[in-house]
């Protein structure tokens, strides 16, 4: 194992249960989910939220991506920070918002880790560790997967072969 990868390992084992990949797996795939898939982005542009007459977008780089509400534009945004190229979005809107706050620590907390733990370095290591958990969390969630592109509806509906209690059955002729 060689010095990097120690680093990227104790940041890892720091985060515990609020790894993003883990909490991606845990809080959001096993929802029922639709999959989203990123247009063509800039690396090492930062997402920003905007407020428009036409309603809320996502912006990175050159390119606008509308949102439907705010939460969904936080929440994109953490996977857009992290170079993701499609991810899953909870179908349930009032659980977006939650799950994007979650997500959103658990970024900076890895991110105030690595710093923490390379202060004593010098720049490049700094940023080629930073780079390094940056990948390997993308690289976790690609492999998590996107899920459905449309979400599954199941349309079963449940008929009562018995009759409900104080009606007569019909007797056939």
């Amino acid at each position: 194992m060689n010095h990097a990868a120690k680093y990227l390992e104790k940041i890892r084992s720091e985060l515990g249960d609020s790894w993003l990949p883990q909490v991606y797996l845990e809080r959001v795939l096993k929802l029922r989910t639709r999959s989203y898939d990123f247009p063509p982005m800039p690396e090492n542009t930062t997402p920003q939220i905007h407020y428009t007459l036409l309603g809320i977008e996502l912006k990175v780089g050159r390119r606008r991506m509308l949102c439907p509400d705010l939460a969904t534009a936080r929440y994109l945004s953490v996977f857009a920070r992290i170079g993701c190229r499609a991810v899953a979005i909870p179908y349930d809107i009032t659980k977006i918002s939650m799950i994007a706050d979650e997500l959103d620590s658990s970024c900076h907390r890895m991110l105030l880790i690595s710093d923490r733990l390379t202060a004593d370095r010098n720049a490049a290591f700094r940023a080629r560790i930073r780079r390094q958990i940056i990948g390997k969390v993308r690289d976790e969630i690609a492999k998590a997967g996107a899920g459905l592109r449309v979400p599954e509806f199941r349309q079963s509906t449940k008929q009562r072969t018995e009759p409900q209690k104080g009606t007569k059955r019909n007797a056939k002729p």
